[in-house]
């Protein structure tokens, strides 16, 4: 597996994962029945920060990679 192979389809799922809790979040208020429980409000933020350290973790994989391609360009 290329470098970062792990943190691509974590990503992904995890962006799955927060866009479904979202989506439940939305449903639970729309049904008007007072405040929701703590644990459906607070439910979107862990994959939202595993998205940001696999993001973080991506972002800085491309440009390290860049770097690397480029001084390998330039030893010809």
């Amino acid at each position: 597996m290329s470098r970062g192979g792990w943190a691509r389809p974590v990503h992904r799922w995890t962006s799955i994962v927060f866009t479904l809790a979202v989506i439940a979040n939305f449903v639970v208020r729309g049904l008007g029945q007072g405040e929701p429980a703590a644990w459906i409000t607070y439910s979107p933020l862990p994959p939202l920060f595993l998205q940001l350290f696999t993001g973080l973790y991506l972002f800085a994989l491309h440009y390290s990679g860049r770097c690397r391609s480029a001084g390998r360009g330039a030893a010809g």
